[in-house]
Order: structure tokens, then C-alpha cells, then sequence
């Protein structure tokens, strides 16, 4: 049985960052970072699924979604402050153990708040987030170059990043059934990145990307040394990052469980039921 989602805002360092929230305040909180262009609707699916057992807080970051859109002039768009705002959310929640769960721009930030405070983290959820240089794939040389050279190569980002085709793509990536994905996916995020003031947001959050390569290693060592209790899941489809990053997860920690689902960059977007699944059987395991 589907169970009730709430929504709701928090003021954080002056900013309304908005949030979905479902289960039981006092069950295992699993907190669920999202991606790029995505908002915390993202995780809806996984909200309505497991709240008869788990706490699911579910963020947007300044500049997605519905929380505040403060003007880059004003605020600086990089994944330190970024983390910095997040941190500052799961205080003003009292989150103070939780699990987790990173999807794509999801692991920078997740994996920053994991160094800032290990001990508040009980277990880590990993859906199409990279942490390794090797897992970048062929598509990044555009960005690679903007962080090179970020005048000559804005252009290029902004249609390489948040073209109507990139946005479509990062849902579907190779994904022979189209059939089963819902357009509403990428013409709402495509709605989204075209409001006043999003290109700028966003070039501006990933010109920062660029430290979260430097960091990986940080992230890594981190790894091997703490071995965390780690779920691996990843969409074979997805063309955004290279498919052999999941094994790189299960190299750094052993341990880790790793799923490759016949899913896409977005796996929830077409397997939320195999996800609920496996994230259940996860969380159980780690009692």
C-alpha cells in the first residue's frame, strides 16, 4: 500500500529549501541526494515505497526544484556550498544517523558530507554517481574542456549539458524500450533549466564539477580505509558514466553489494520496484 508523502520547507542560512518527507520520525532515516537536473521528485517512487518502514527525507538544493533560486551574483553555486546548505538541513531536521542514497550530482555531495561528519552516516546508497576519474565517460571531453577553458567552451557546455536532446538522453541513454519512459521526465526538467537564471546556475555549479574530480581520490582512500556498509546500484544504459564504475565501488570496498540493473542514468524512472526491493534488503542486512 502506497504511504503518504508530505511536503515541506525549512529555512536554511535564510533560503526556503523545500523537501519531501514520508515514514515514521522515529524509523531508520535513509536521506535521498539527487541528481542533475533533477529536483527530489526524482525520488517520489522510493518515498511511497518504503515509508511503512523507513524515515525518506528527500532535499532539493538551492537552485533545483522548489527550494529558493538565490542569484548566482549572490550565492556561489559550487558543491562546498552546496554541502554547506545541506548540513545545515539535516540540523535543522535533527538528522542526526542516516543512510545515504546519492544519485549523480547526489555523490559530490554526499561524499563531502561523509568526510565533514563520518559518524552520522550509518550505510551508503550509490545510483549512477561516479567517484572515480575512469568513470567519466566519452561525453565529458566537452566538459573537460570548459573547465579548461570556460569562455571559449560555455556554449558548447550549456548544449552538451542542458540541450532538450541532453535532457532527454540522460533519461533514455541507450535504452532500446522508449516506450517505457514517461516524456514528462525531460520536458519538465527541460522547462525547468530554461526559467530565468537556470543556465547561469547551473554552468556555474559544473564549472565547479571540476573539484569533485580532484577530490576522488579523497573519496577513495576514504573508502578503502572505512569499508562502509555500500549498495551499488547502476543503469546498464546509462550513458553519462562509464559501466565498468560500479566494479570500481566493489574494488575499493569488497564487501559492497553491486546491482547493474537493465535500467537507464535515472533507474528509478523504470525500475522502482527492484529498487524498493533491493534497498529494503539493504537496510534490513544492516541491523
Amino acid at each position: 500500500m502506497e504511504q503518504q508523502v508530505f511536503y515541506r520547507t525549512v529555512k536554511v542560512d535564510g533560503l526556503s529549501i523545500f523537501y519531501r518527507e514520508a515514514g515514521p520520525k522515529d524509523a531508520p532515516v535513509i536521506l535521498l541526494l539527487q541528481g542533475l537536473p533533477s529536483s527530489s521528485r526524482m525520488f517520489q517512487p522510493l518515498l511511497t515505497r518504503l515509508a511503512d518502514s523507513y524515515h525518506l527525507v528527500a532535499p532539493d538544493y538551492p537552485g533545483f526544484g522548489h527550494s529558493d533560486w538565490p542569484n548566482p551574483k549572490e550565492f556561489d553555486y559550487t558543491f562546498d556550498h552546496i554541502v554547506k546548505v545541506m548540513q545545515g538541513f539535516t540540523e535543522a531536521l535533527g538528522l542526526s544517523h542516516y543512510t545515504l542514497y546519492m544519485q549523480d550530482y547526489g555523490g559530490p555531495v554526499g561524499f563531502r558530507m561523509v568526510l565533514a561528519h563520518p559518524e552520522r552516516v550509518d550505510a551508503l546508497i550509490v545510483q549512477d554517481a561516479v567517484a572515480h576519474n575512469e568513470g567519466l565517460g566519452v561525453n565529458w571531453t566537452t566538459r573537460r574542456a570548459f573547465w579548461a577553458d570556460r569562455p571559449s567552451n560555455e556554449e558548447k557546455l550549456r548544449s552538451n549539458l542542458l540541450s532538450l536532446e541532453a535532457t532527454k538522453t540522460r533519461h533514455i541513454g541507450d535504452d532500446p524500450r522508449t516506450e517505457l519512459y514517461d516524456p514528462d521526465l525531460w520536458s519538465d526538467e527541460y522547462a525547468f533549466l530554461n526559467a530565468p537564471g537556470q543556465a547561469q546556475i547551473q554552468s556555474d555549479l559544473f564549472y565547479d564539477y571540476r573539484t569533485n574530480v580532484d577530490a576522488y581520490p579523497k573519496w577513495q582512500a576514504w573508502m578503502q580505509k572505512a569499508q562502509p556498509r555500500l549498495l551499488v546500484l547502476w543503469g546498464k544504459h546509462d550513458l553519462s558514466f562509464d559501466l565498468g564504475e560500479p566494479e570500481r565501488y566493489r574494488k575499493d570496498v569488497p564487501g559492497a553489494q553491486v546491482h547493474v540493473l537493465d535500467a537507464g542514468h535515472f533507474a528509478l524512472d523504470t525500475k522502482a520496484n527492484e529498487i524498493a526491493s533491493l534497498v529494503r534488503g539493504f537496510m534490513k542486512s544492516q541491523k
